[in-house]
Formats: structure tokens, C-alpha cells, sequence
């Protein structure tokens, strides 16, 4: 009873982490517009300067794998958390627009050190029967974190400013930084527990080259990586920046009803993902039916936005928006089968590689976005619809791609053999 009692103080130290991680990684369409005009810069601009978070997260989740399974969860999650603090209390001092710049990065690098810990120490804690659903609620809470980087963030916004906004949230990372390394425990064992006893036992630790070379080798880790890359590059190229932009440009829509919209992509993802983690784990007991499907559904919610971008009903927007985060959630399906094709022992290898996928992905659609819509150019300081129309095109042509590699995947439900999967893969 004191360990099922521990393991969800652990679970929810680092999900509230992690809900920034969302947070950050979703703000800038909010407060685009502000930060285009106070630092004077066009779209362009303002896609480097969002991205710039993806970079740094994308490029240090080798580190982080490596961190996580040899210095622990508890260690890297609370000085990753601490860097993350800085950035944020930077971004909300920005003096100019490299100073933001470098302050997304550091955000960046920052909330990079906590989904890859918190998956290593779930896999400690939550047993594998567990993983899927249990994945589904943090995924849950990173979006409420993006839920409020929408709509609360947009009320934070017309009350406070932007600056005072970031710099309360700096405090708020800062004491859940402290939090992390006061609670969480890397394991049952390391908190004096007694650990979960699982039918297969790890095998011996091989050499990193040997990991690294046993995860890319696989085919099959490669279809899940791009699927990642370019269904995650829409998504964040949407939600996380010119989903904005648009609604403003072409809708109309005040700040307020900018971020009710967008809120509905977070409140569709906090919904589809524990349903994902429950229909994969314990209904259909299934990960690549559940990848195919939410993929489609994916592709449908895009299909309105890129053909009929002027001429959709606001209300329509909202479903739109819905759908978008409800088949996103298909994610989980990604982690979860990247944990099942390899063993335990190299979980936080495998799993930082496949991660690093979506976060380039997310930074090189914002910027080509925000390039297709300097091509086409503003006409008073706004897009036109058809600037956007090909800007979303260029999202719904990439889904397609997700579309073909999810059905090549192959299923790992640990009752389809999951010793010859991992012979397979």
C-alpha cells in the first residue's frame, strides 16, 4: 500500500513538470501577434524564434536517454526543470528578440530532461500492463498544459502581459524543481520499497554503440520515427504557432476567441489520451489498428482547414479543433511501441531517439509555415486565406506520409510474442 501510494506522489511531481513541458511548447500561438509587433519581425522571424525550443529539446534527447538510465530520473528531471526555470524567467525579461531567442532555447533544452526520465521511472514504478494507460494521463496532463497555453494564457495575457505571465510561471517551474528532487525516486527500491516483479527479467547492459546501433538498425523503429516527424510537425506547426495567427488573420477572432479555439485541440488530446491508452491496453488490445485509425481521423480533421480555409463556420473550427487533438493522441501508440520493440534495459535509448523525431519535425514546419506565408505576404499586417490554405496543404500532404508508414508498422501487443517482435525488429 506505501509503495501504490509513493509511485503516484512520484507520478505527480513529474506530470505537473511535464505539464509545462506542453505549456511552452504551445505558447507562441497565443501571443504571436505581440511578439511579431513588439520586436518587429514577419513570419519568418517568428518561426525561428518559436522553434527555437524544438532544437535544443530535439538534440539533447540522446543526452537525456543516457542521463536517465544511468544518473536516474530524479537527478536529470530536477536539473533539466532548474534550466528551464532560467529560460522562462529570461523570455519574460527578453529585452530584444535575440534575447528571446535564447530564451526559447533554453526553454527548450530545459523541458527536455523530463518526458524521457518520467517514461525510465513509470517503467520502475507502473507495471507493463500499466504503461500504455498510464502514459495516456501524462500525455493528459502535458495537455491541460497546453489547454492553458490557449485560452488562460490569452486571459493571463489581457489582464498581466506577456512579460509578467512567463515571469510567474518561472517561479512556479522553480518550486516544482525543488519538488523533484525532494520527492521523486528513480524506484521502489531507491525509496526503500519493494520493487514490481515482472515475468521477463532485463538482460545484461550492453555498451551505448551496441543500444545505439540495435535501435537504429531497426526498420521498424524508422516507421515509427516518421510518423512522428511529420504528423507532430503539423501538429505543432498549428497548434503551437500559426493556428493563431490564423484565426485572427482570416476569422477575426479577438484574443480571447483565438484561445477558446485552439483550447479545444488541448481539451481533444487530454480526452483521446487516456481513451487511447484504455482501447490499446485493455479493449482492442491493440497498437497498430489504434495507429492506422487515429491517423485517418488525423488526416480528415486536416482536410477542411487546407481546402476550405476561408470558409468554414466558427463553430466548425471548434470541431475541427477537437478532432485534431483527440487523433492526435495517437502519439502514445509511437512511445508505447518503441518501449515494446526493444528491451528494458535500453527503454530510455530507444525511446530518446524516437522522440527526437516530432520535435524536429515541429521546427522545421513552423519555419517553412511561416516562409510559405512570407511568400505570399500581408496586406496590412495580415495574411490572406490563400497564404494559409497553402501553408496547411503543406501540413495535409505530410499526414498522408504518416498515413502510409503507420500501416507498415508492426504490432507489439506483449501478447502478439514479444520475444519474436523484438527478433523482427
Amino acid at each position: 500500500m506505501r509503495s501504490f501510494r509513493y509511485r503516484w506522489a512520484v507520478f505527480a511531481v513529474l506530470s505537473a513538470i511535464y505539464f509545462f513541458v506542453y505549456f511552452h511548447r504551445m505558447s507562441s500561438a497565443v501571443i504571436a501577434k505581440e511578439l511579431m509587433d513588439e520586436f518587429s519581425v514577419g513570419a519568418v522571424a517568428m518561426g525561428v524564434m518559436s522553434s527555437a525550443y524544438f532544437y535544443p529539446y530535439a538534440v539533447l534527447q540522446i543526452p537525456v536517454g543516457i542521463l536517465s538510465d544511468t544518473a536516474g530520473t530524479r537527478k536529470t528531471a530536477t536539473a533539466f526543470t532548474f534550466i528551464a526555470f532560467a529560460g522562462a524567467l529570461m523570455f519574460g525579461m527578453a529585452g530584444s528578440f535575440n534575447h528571446a531567442v535564447i530564451a526559447r532555447v533554453l526553454m527548450g533544452a530545459g523541458v527536455s530532461g523530463v518526458y524521457i526520465p518520467a517514461i525510465k521511472a513509470f517503467s520502475r514504478w507502473f507495471r507493463k500492463r500499466e504503461f500504455a494507460s498510464i502514459t495516456g494521463v501524462l500525455l493528459a496532463v502535458g495537455n491541460f498544459g497546453a489547454l492553458s497555453a490557449s485560452y488562460p494564457l490569452a486571459m493571463m495575457v489581457i489582464f498581466f502581459g506577456w512579460r509578467f505571465s512567463f515571469i510567474l510561471i518561472a517561479i512556479i517551474t522553480l518550486i516544482l524543481a525543488v519538488l523533484c528532487w525532494a520527492v521523486v525516486r528513480d524506484s521502489p527500491e531507491s525509496a526503500g520499497l519493494e520493487g514490481i516483479v515482472e515475468d521477463e527479467a532485463p538482460a545484461e547492459r550492453s555498451n551505448l554503440r551496441n543500444d545505439l546501433v540495435k535501435v537504429v538498425s531497426s526498420r521498424y523503429f524508422w516507421l515509427l520515427a516518421i510518423w512522428f516527424f511529420f504528423e507532430y510537425g503539423a501538429l505543432a506547426g498549428f497548434q503551437g504557432l500559426w493556428g493563431g495567427p490564423y484565426l485572427a488573420d482570416v476569422y477575426h477572432l479577438s484574443k480571447s476567441g483565438v484561445g477558446e479555439v485552439l483550447m479545444m485541440i488541448g481539451l481533444g488530446m487530454m480526452a483521446g489520451s487516456p481513451v487511447t491508452g484504455l482501447m490499446s491496453d485493455r479493449i482492442l488490445k491493440t497498437r497498430k489498428f489504434i495507429l492506422v485509425i487515429w491517423t485517418v481521423m488525423f488526416l480528415i480533421s486536416w482536410a477542411p482547414l487546407a481546402f476550405l480555409t476561408d470558409r468554414l463556420s466558427v463553430s466548425s473550427l471548434y470541431i475541427i479543433s477537437f478532432l485534431m487533438g483527440f487523433s492526435g493522441s495517437a502519439l502514445i501508440i509511437i512511445f508505447t511501441s518503441t518501449k515494446e520493440l526493444f528491451p528494458l534495459e535500453i527503454t530510455g535509448i530507444a525511446t530518446s531517439l524516437v522522440n527526437i523525431f516530432p520535435f524536429i519535425g515541429a521546427a522545421v514546419f513552423q519555419t517553412i509555415m511561416g516562409y510559405i506565408l512570407d511568400i505570399y505576404g500581408t496586406v496590412e499586417g495580415v495574411y490572406s486565406p490563400s497564404a494559409y490554405s497553402m501553408a496547411f496543404r503543406f501540413c495535409f500532404l505530410a499526414v498522408i506520409i504518416s498515413l502510409v508508414s503507420s500501416v507498415f508498422v508492426i504490432e507489439t501487443y506483449p501478447s502478439s510474442a514479444p520475444a519474436e517482435t523484438r527478433e523482427r525488429a
